[in-house]
């Protein structure tokens, strides 16, 4: 029989014994809001009560992997404990409570007619255009007060780019990353770069050498069966694989900041270095993993990058400034543009489609059944860990979707369901800007796309391979390295106003017809038995 986890489990109140002479605050903490930190929970207010709930509204706009919603519910629950342990006044409502109406605002509303001396609801701004939509179509529907407060999260605004950039419509990540390094003073001294250099991205392109020493990553264990049992009885359709006696990831921020110091101690030496390369040996080499902790506000990017760089000042003799510098670029620099941009394009970018490509997303993305090592190793790594990191994202998945000419809508859901870190204002402009270049070069200067040559000099994929990266057309020629060109002859007209594609497209120009011909059919062909490949 399924254990029931009832809303008291994680609260110290449930829907069925509200005090309802005594609620007159009612404040909603998201599943990506669990900011410790946040001026809300500084003071003991009990006549506010924080509200928490799983729904099916957020278990089914996307196929999930089960690791991701297990998480999410996990690191809720933690939360919602540790609020009411503080004395806080907690109603939690888990997806199985006889109670829950599914969705965010149905519970609101449910929750307000419960409490009658209610006269305020607190929201946090969402960090989703979806959530934001409908959480702002609720409020303007309400009797009572309803009050707004900034997440506290993130080191800009949503309106950052408005506000920094004003009349512009291209922004270049890089002169953000600047600004806010000199609004931070993070690396800086004496309002210039530490090291000279505002970004060592050129020093940090490696192939992981033969020998190099990789720390095995810390790893949590944790029991969910009861979260698995209760997904598993409402119906929850999931992808992915969890174990589930020892699921892996943070539920806390105890363990976040865990995370967080394993890796300035061992991976941060090495971080940048290899920041690129991929194994299959390794599935998370010198990476931090912190992003679900990150994205869920477990953490925050002031905290990871302050502990990093006090940790580069006390061993700068081995952690050189390649390294640190890299990582702080991530967090301070791609993370908070990536927002930026989605708040500024929203919600249109969510349709843009610049190569107007059609094709379905090919099986193997749901099961890493392919012959292509790559994308075997890449696919499965995410349905065991719901993880890859970002070069397996962009370069080998991302780089074949486009390849392949697939839908952009797809390759969104899959990104979106797939990993544990990915909330839509993140995972969109990565996926559709960045990896498929769908906005036509409104986050990316140029697409993204590559043939086997890329794959082989950052990995050692295709030692073992099915296919030969060394051959372009024939019965086992890499299917990369074909594609890459047809994509290239395909879409010649568009990439030709692009200028950082002179040299390809000259190098194609200069090519033999017969040579030319020989690769477009052997495209053409992979592409007709795309699923077989």
């Amino acid at each position: 029989m399924a254990t029931h986890s009832s809303s008291l489990s994680f609260g110290d109140i449930s829907f069925n014994r509200l005090p309802n002479d005594s609620i007159t605050t009612l404040a909603l903490v998201l599943g990506d809001q669990l900011n410790a930190g946040h001026s809300w929970f500084k003071t003991i207010d009990r006549n506010r009560l924080f509200v928490l709930m799983e729904v099916r509204e957020e278990t089914d706009y996307a196929k999930h992997h089960i690791q991701k919603i297990v998480g999410f519910f996990a690191a809720m629950r933690h939360f919602a404990q540790a609020l009411s342990a503080a004395g806080h006044h907690v109603c939690y409502l888990s997806l199985d409570d006889p109670n829950n109406r599914q969705s965010v605002t149905k519970n609101l509303s449910a929750l307000l007619q419960r409490l009658p001396r209610t006269r305020q609801v607190q929201l946090q701004q969402p960090d989703e255009y979806r959530v934001d939509e409908y959480l702002q179509a609720w409020a303007g529907q309400q009797s009572v007060e309803v009050q707004w407060y900034d997440s506290e999260h993130f080191l800009t605004q949503r309106s950052v780019l408005n506000d920094w950039f004003p009349g512009k419509e291209n922004f270049l990540m890089e002169s953000f990353y600047r600004r806010v390094r000199q609004q931070t003073g993070y690396l800086m001294e004496n309002d210039k770069p530490i090291g000279g250099k505002w970004n060592f991205d050129k020093d940090n392109r490696n192939k992981l050498p033969n020998q190099q020493d990789v720390a095995k990553p810390l790893l949590f264990s944790h029991n969910v069966s009861d979260i698995i049992a209760m997904l598993k009885k409402a119906g929850v359709e999931t992808i992915g694989d969890i174990e589930p006696q020892r699921f892996i990831w943070p539920t806390s921020r105890l363990e976040s900041r865990q995370l967080l110091d394993f890796f300035v101690e061992n991976l941060l030496e090495n971080f940048g270095r290899y920041q690129d390369a991929m194994h299959t040996e390794y599935w998370s080499l010198f990476h931090a993993r912190l992003s679900f902790s990150l994205n869920t506000k477990m953490l925050s990017p002031r905290e990871v990058v302050e502990k990093a760089i006090s940790y580069w000042q006390n061993n700068s003799s081995r952690i050189n400034i390649a390294q640190i510098e890299g990582f702080v670029r991530q967090i301070i620099g791609w993370r908070e543009f990536i927002r930026a941009i989605y708040w500024h394009h929203m919600p249109d970018y969510s349709t843009t489609n610049f190569f107007e490509n059609k094709a379905p997303l090919p099986s193997y993305y749901w099961t890493g059944k392919t012959h292509m090592l790559c994308m075997a190793k890449s696919i499965q790594q995410s349905l065991e860990f719901s993880y890859a990191h970002h070069i397996q994202r962009l370069m080998i998945t991302g780089n074949f979707a486009l390849l392949a000419n697939v839908n952009p809508d797809e390759v969104d859901a899959w990104y979106l369901g797939i990993y544990i870190d990915a909330l839509q204002w993140v995972e969109l402009p990565n996926t559709r800007g960045m990896s498929q270049f769908a906005d036509g070069g409104v986050l990316a200067t140029k697409p993204y796309v590559s043939s086997g040559s890329y794959i082989n000099k950052m990995s050692n994929y295709c030692q073992h391979c099915h296919y030969d990266v060394n051959q372009r057309v024939g019965t086992n020629s890499c299917p990369f390295n074909s594609l890459y060109w047809h994509f290239i002859d395909s879409h010649y007209e568009q990439l030709s106003k692009n200028a950082r594609l002179g040299l390809i497209l000259s190098q194609w120009d200069k090519r033999d017809k017969t040579d030319k011909q020989e690769l477009l059919e052997q495209a053409r062909l992979y592409l007709n038995q795309i699923d077989s490949l």
